[in-house]
């Protein structure tokens, strides 16, 4: 399978942000927490809960106290179905948390979920320190010259079509080998507008354009993705793969499924995943990181 290496990420962005280190305490080295949350009516586990500002820095507090490494903002469902809005309606959800969140905690790790040029933008202007982008840069390409500009950490996930169609793109011949040639093919567009190899984490995008065998495929071969100099993310947190196995239709039930596939995430050397339930989720990592002690990159 080809691969391109890059200096590990840990080193090169170190110093480009004044206000404070882009990356958590020992990233690379163990496996961290991006915590969710999402401002939006219809997301398929917390839809509705955050959409008050004051709920979600209550919600963001929460995530924080109990082990979050970065917080995750998000205004629009990306669930398959979900309706797409767009930029204009994005940023009258996120903004106004962001705010909040980065007045009352100016040091936490704050990353932006949106494929919106627009959104990334203001949100980066406004304090943000990542762009996570479940299109990989697909949706609007305008969103890699905001990345390079801020030099911010982007998260570049793989997927195909968006929330109405992937669904009818879930066709593989071999899951792992297309999902990282795909990604691959993202990286070199990112390269050509500006984003630095530094600036890139990869997310082979679980339940985006994938079935149940896809997803478990891709989760029995994560070494396949960590084995690169790449940063990787996962996220698996209550998504229905896990609620089709353990037969469980309620999204928050699927807290013991989500944890058993964060031991897989720590075993195969991921780096941070992104997960509802945080307090569970550091305490499954951290007996999880003696069952599996993480090597040092």
């Amino acid at each position: 399978m080809e691969r391109r290496l890059i200096q590990p990420i840990s080193r090169g962005l170190q110093t480009i942000s004044s206000k404070k280190n882009l990356w958590p305490k020992g990233w690379r080295t163990e496996t961290k927490i991006m915590g969710v949350i999402n401002i939006t009516p219809d997301s398929f586990s917390d839809g509705g809960y955050f959409i008050e500002p004051i709920k979600a820095l209550e919600r963001a507090r929460d995530c924080i106290l109990s082990g979050a490494d970065v917080i995750d903002i998000g205004g629009q469902s990306t669930r398959p179905g979900a309706l797409i809005i767009d930029a204009d309606e994005e940023i009258s959800r996120v903004i106004p948390v962001l705010k909040l969140l980065r007045n009352e905690f100016p040091d936490v790790l704050i990353s932006i979920d949106t494929f919106y040029s627009k959104v990334a933008d203001k949100s980066l202007e406004l304090g943000a320190d990542w762009v996570n982008d479940i299109s990989g840069g697909r949706h609007d390409p305008e969103i890699l010259n905001v990345v390079a500009k801020y030099k911010s950490p982007y998260v570049l996930t793989h997927s195909r079509g968006n929330s109405i169609t992937m669904n009818n793109f879930a066709n593989y011949n071999n899951v792992v080998s297309e999902v990282f040639k795909e990604i691959l093919i993202n990286i070199e567009k990112a390269y050509s507008y500006g984003v630095a190899p530094q600036q890139l984490i990869i997310d082979p995008g679980l339940g985006f354009a994938k079935n149940d065998i896809h997803n478990f495929c891709l989760l029995n071969n994560l070494k396949e993705f960590t084995k690169t100099d790449y940063p990787v993310l996962v996220g698996p947190s209550r998504k229905k793969f896990i609620g089709n196995v353990l037969k469980e239709p309620d999204p928050k039930k699927r807290i013991f499924g989500t944890n058993a596939v964060i031991c897989k995430c720590v075993e195969a050397n991921v780096d941070i995943v992104r997960v509802h339930d945080v307090s569970a989720v550091h305490q499954t990592i951290k007996i999880a990181s003696k069952l599996w002690l993480r090597k040092k990159f």
